[in-house]
């Protein structure tokens, strides 16, 4: 892969050259490669079609999970969220001590692995939010809280220039890899002014199956505003709202 550099930019293919654009400029590569019959049916690639399907597996879990939670990644993802899922399923699927390699999944795999994902790597949770909270999954009444103190928001919030107000938002997921389906419910405060008012306690309930045996997730994040004018809008197109999973329960 090389960089195009230059006044002209070039787009297309030129003999074997091909020039694209990306989110990292413009570039250009070398066409070529191994025939895709030959990687499909040849012995010797038998690890690239094992490595290919866990990986193909990966990325149909990332996108179940990322549509359970789509009323807040609307909000709360960047632009690589959804290679940087995919890879950390795959570390998940890897975690399968079960099933033999090409065969390996998430269910048996090590769903906590995703524990502390951060949707947004321009405003993370861990760097957003530093008053003291607590999640908790409840498994048999399928209860995924989120319990957070009294706290000071200018004290206990680092916000992003420009910001009047914020907005406290969690989700309990429950999500069946294997038929691709899932149960979401979430939760959010008012709009709070982002200043040394302390707030009330909160607690968020979002309920999923009773009993379930499925994986379990709690996400948690935060969205910031400005008001102006006596309106609020969400701050630079919410860029830099942080969503991260905190708690994660893998199934029995």
């Amino acid at each position: 892969m090389a960089r195009q550099k230059g006044i002209i930019k070039l787009k297309g293919t030129i003999g074997d050259i091909t020039f694209y654009k990306t989110q990292d400029g413009h570039l250009a590569r070398e066409k070529g490669g191994i025939d895709a019959n030959r990687i499909a049916t040849d012995p010797a690639f038998q690890r690239t079609r094992e490595n290919g399907s866990e990986f193909g597996r990966a990325g149909k879990a990332g996108k179940v999970l990322r549509t359970a939670l789509r009323v807040l990644l609307l909000n709360s993802a960047d632009s690589r969220m959804v290679s940087r899922l995919t890879q950390s399923m795959v570390k998940v699927i890897q975690a399968d001590s079960t099933n033999e390699r090409g065969l390996r999944n998430v269910i048996d795999g090590e769903a906590e692995l995703l524990a502390g994902f951060e949707f947004n790597i321009r405003g993370k949770l861990g760097t957003s939010l530093f008053a003291p909270y607590t999640g908790s999954i409840d498994r048999v009444t399928g209860e995924i809280t989120v319990d957070i103190p009294s706290f000071i928001p200018s004290n206990m919030i680092a916000a992003p220039g420009g910001t009047t107000h914020f907005k406290i938002i969690s989700a309990g997921v429950e999500v069946d890899f294997e038929n691709e389906t899932f149960v979401e419910q979430h939760a959010e405060t008012a709009i709070l002014a982002w200043d040394a008012t302390a707030t009330a306690v909160i607690n968020q309930v979002n309920t999923v199956t009773p009993n379930s045996t499925k994986p379990l997730f709690l996400a948690l994040g935060l969205e910031f505003y400005q008001q102006v004018n006596g309106s609020m809008y969400s701050l630079k197109n919410g860029a830099y709202n942080p969503l991260a999973l905190i708690q994660v329960n893998g199934g029995v």
